[in-house]
């Protein structure tokens, strides 16, 4: 593990310990403190823990539809080599 990153979020200052590199936990942290500010123009007089959580399912929303996608571009991959490999097959036979 590196040194501490620090990284603001919400006008909040945090001291951050990751495997990351700097620039991806920077990334990360940016990311995080958009979807917060999103949520906090969004819906006003929200705690800072409703705040928080609203953001963490915004993320794993789009955790999981990124995951889905690419299930199902694999699976379009896998179709089209099986139809290519059966093509190639049939010249060759």
């Amino acid at each position: 593990m590196t040194q501490p990153i620090k990284v603001t979020i919400l006008d909040h200052e945090y001291l951050i310990r990751s495997d990351e590199d700097v620039e991806q936990v920077f990334k990360i942290a940016e990311y995080v403190n958009e979807k917060l500010k999103e949520i906090n123009d969004n819906t006003k007089g929200l705690s800072g823990k409703k705040t928080t959580i609203l953001a963490a399912l915004n993320i794993a929303s789009e955790y999981f539809q990124i995951q889905k996608e690419r299930d199902d571009l694999l699976k379009e991959i896998r179709q089209r080599t099986k139809a290519l490999i059966y093509n190639i097959d049939s010249v060759m036979s």
